[in-house]
């Protein structure tokens, strides 16, 4: 058989497999779109999982996503397995969860401090026995003084000192609120300057920088190596708004040392299964995502 003989009878079944798969995304470089390690922030489909945790895992597998994070953790048990357990049904279908969003304990005082740090030292053991390697805290209370602010910088500290004892990066993910001012002062800016880089990183999540008035990019070149986790969003479907400069981002991102990033998706166009799959597609064939 000739070279150009065989070249056409490859892509006629390239062609064909992408058909019969229904993804567009298989066209543009099929092995690329297989080999890219996009994430999933489970929150995506936070109403799904809950009564079917194996048939959406299975489901986000099948669409090609291979890094998790986890946005459940209660008792010690994440989605109701134990980490173990977890980290065995996830593998099986040939993903990780690499992170995990936990909200901490409730409530948070000096009276309260050697509880909240064992709270926290469980929760990096459990999380540790799943396979992450960041635990993020998703929110907190807004101070209202900067003296409160660096009370909540040096607890963040002390928590670091804790999962890295585990293995583990503790960090924080934002949403627009971070980006106001307390006492002329921007708090995410505040936190990045007043936290240890080697016990404490930032999970951007770039929408809701964006909405806060700031350039994500110019985040990422400010503050090289702050930020090894990236929530990739947009209003609703990732690409779906054109408000986002996602190029720009991804290398601005792959630049300042970004070793993961997790699509997630809070507002539907379609069933959230699609969203999230259309998601998936946009940057499986984008030429910007490794």
């Amino acid at each position: 058989m000739n070279n150009q003989r065989r070249e056409f009878l490859m892509k006629t079944t390239l062609l064909s497999l992408a058909g019969a798969l229904g993804s567009s995304s298989l066209l543009a470089n099929p092995l690329t779109a297989k080999s890219k390690r996009i994430g999933l922030q489970l929150y995506s489909l936070r109403n799904d999982i809950k009564d079917n945790v194996a048939g959406v895992l299975e489901s986000v597998a099948k669409i090609g996503y291979k890094t998790l994070e986890a946005a459940n953790y209660d008792n010690g048990k994440i989605y109701g397995m134990s980490p173990s357990d977890f980290k065995s049904t996830v593998g099986d279908l040939g993903m990780e969860m690499t992170s995990a969003h936990v909200g901490g304990p409730r409530g948070y005082s000096k009276e309260t401090h050697a509880e909240a740090m064992d709270w926290w030292k469980k929760a990096a053991e459990d999380h540790a026995e799943a396979g992450a390697k960041y635990l993020i805290k998703p929110s907190m209370p807004i101070p209202t003084t900067l003296g409160e602010l660096r009370m909540w910088c040096d607890y963040y500290n002390q928590v670091g000192e804790v999962t890295k004892a585990r293995g583990l990066m503790f960090g924080f993910h934002n949403h627009s609120r971070e980006f106001e001012k307390i006492e002329g002062e921007i708090m995410f800016d505040f936190m990045l300057k007043n936290t240890d880089p080697q016990l404490f990183c930032m999970e951007l999540d770039v929408y809701w920088c964006q909405e806060g008035g700031y350039n994500p990019v110019d985040y990422l070149k400010k503050y090289k190596g702050r930020f090894p986790l990236l929530h990739i969003k947009d209003e609703k479907e990732i690409g779906q708004s054109g408000k986002m400069d996602f190029k720009a981002i991804f290398k601005a991102a792959y630049a300042q040392g970004m070793k993961e990033y997790f699509v997630e998706v809070e507002r539907y166009n379609h069933p959230p299964i699609e969203s999230v799959r259309q998601s998936y597609e946009f940057l499986a064939k984008a030429s910007f995502v490794k």
